[in-house]
């Protein structure tokens, strides 16, 4: 089963220089594990929220915005796409992702088609 992983940072935790230093690494090492197990189909990290631009058409016009369509923090920063057996297995990729100690991620299976 496909999931989507949204990754939220938490502005409100402090990062500790060793931290800033090691995370890098860290999230090497997890991607690769990721990736050679096959649980991890793809991700990034997205583009500073400065640079978001929303799209609506109403009434045959076309609308462009600039910024987040919900500007509340958190904010996503970046997602990956995981193809695990059922969400037990999710949630123990996902638990150890680095970014489970500085924020919050969120999990969702893609809808059957």
């Amino acid at each position: 089963m496909k999931y989507m992983l949204f990754i939220y940072p938490d502005s409100t935790i402090a990062w500790t220089p060793e931290d800033r230093a090691s995370f890098p690494d860290q999230m090497r090492a997890w991607v690769a594990e990721m990736d050679a197990r096959g649980v991890r189909l793809d991700g990034d990290v997205l583009a500073s929220a400065d640079e978001t631009r929303t799209v609506r058409t109403r009434g045959g016009v076309t609308e462009i915005g600039m910024g987040l369509v919900n500007a509340t923090n958190p904010q996503l920063t970046g997602f990956d796409i995981l193809e695990c057996a059922d969400i037990d297995e999710a949630l123990d990729v996902v638990s150890t992702h680095p970014m489970a100690r500085f924020g919050t991620l969120e999990i969702r299976a893609f809808a059957e088609s």
